[in-house]
Order: C-alpha cells, then structure tokens, then sequence
C-alpha cells in the first residue's frame, strides 16, 4: 500500500479518538505484549478483534496491509504494530496535513511502547533465571509445552490474513499458495524472500 492509497484509507475512516481512547490503546498493548508468544505475529488474530471488530479504529485493509508491508520489509516483523498505530493516527487525524501526521507518530510511540515494554522486561528477566535453572524438569516441560501453543496461534494469524481478502472466489488459491509454501518452507531451505517475491508477483497479475 502506497502513501497515497494509505491516507485515501485513513480518510474514508474517519474517527474521532478522545484521551481516553488513547490510553485504553496504551492499556491493551501492554496486556497484549505479556502473552505474545512466538512473537508479535502471533497475537494479531486479538488485535483484529480490538481494532477493526471491536472499536473501528481500523478498516480489514488497513490492518492486513500493515501486517504484509512489515514483513515484505527488511528488520523485524514486530514493525506491523508501529504501522496499525501509524495508521489509527492516521484516521484520528484525518487522514492528511500536519494533525494527521502528528497523530500518526502518536499511534506509533504508544503501540510500539506497549507491544515492547512488559515483554522485553520479562524476557531479560526470565532469560537469566532459565538459563540458570536450564536442567531443572519444570523448565524443560515448560519449553515443550510452549511450543503446540505457538504453533496454533501462528496457525490462527495464517486463517485471518488468508480469509481478509475479501474475494471469496480468490481465496482457494490463497489456500493453495499457503499449502505450497509451507510445504516449501518445511522440506527444503528455500530463502523465505523468494516466496515473499513469488506471492508480490502472483498478486500483482490478479492470481491470488
């Protein structure tokens, strides 16, 4: 999504944010970021309840162009919450002119000061304390036991990205895109940015 089509977006939602709303903004992400396990990515399938189901700060494209710009995009995939935040500025904004962009910097700083403060701090904190009980059984068991739970929340952000589009008789080839690489993914060692680039190409000609 380019600059431009992202105002044209933030203007035909328009919404009005009062100091409250920025501080339940704050609220959420802070409570968010404590259960982000396996990542930022993982946890989208509850900020599209938030954002766009729950509050309207966000339209389906806002919020599935952020997610897809951020990992197309160099650096890391947590990138995706500083541009909802840029975004539901955008449209507390109104979408163009000085406001807009000040709002936008403002959705930035709060989302991404949520997302990354509780979970940094506990995972400097239980980094130190797990790698000197490492050998303990609990530490073990807990390990395993985190790893079915990333996968399935992994699973559920796949199910929302795939099924936003908006094109019902689009999405079987959104499904076997998906199929494809995952099996890709899974049994060779295919550089994930050519998948990224094979997906760019198929939806820039209509396929998918």
């Amino acid at each position: 999504m380019s600059v431009a089509t992202t105002v044209q977006a933030a203007q035909q939602l328009a919404i009005h944010m009062q100091p409250s709303d920025w501080v339940q903004l704050l609220l959420y992400f802070l409570s968010l970021s404590l259960m982000a396990v396996g990542g930022a990515i993982a946890t989208a399938p509850d900020m599209h309840r938030f954002l766009v189901d729950g509050h309207g700060w966000l339209s389906d494209t806002q919020f599935t162009s952020s997610i897809a710009i951020a990992q197309a995009a160099p650096g890391p995939n947590v990138l995706f919450i500083a541009l909802l935040g840029w975004n539901i500025g955008l449209n507390a904004g109104g979408g163009s002119g000085a406001a807009a962009w000040l709002s936008g910097l403002l959705g930035v700083l709060i989302c991404m000061s949520g997302i990354l403060l509780p979970s940094s701090l506990l995972a400097w904190q239980a980094s130190r304390w797990g790698q000197r009980n490492q050998d303990r059984r609990s530490v073990r068991a807990f390990k395993q036991g985190m790893a079915p739970l990333v996968v399935g929340l992994l699973l559920a952000t796949g199910w929302l990205l795939g099924s936003a589009s908006s094109q019902p008789e689009r999405e079987w080839r959104l499904w076997l895109l998906s199929l494809a690489c995952t099996l890709l993914v899974w049994r060779t060692r295919l550089h994930l940015l050519w998948l990224l680039g094979l997906g760019a190409l198929l939806g820039a000609m209509g396929w998918v």
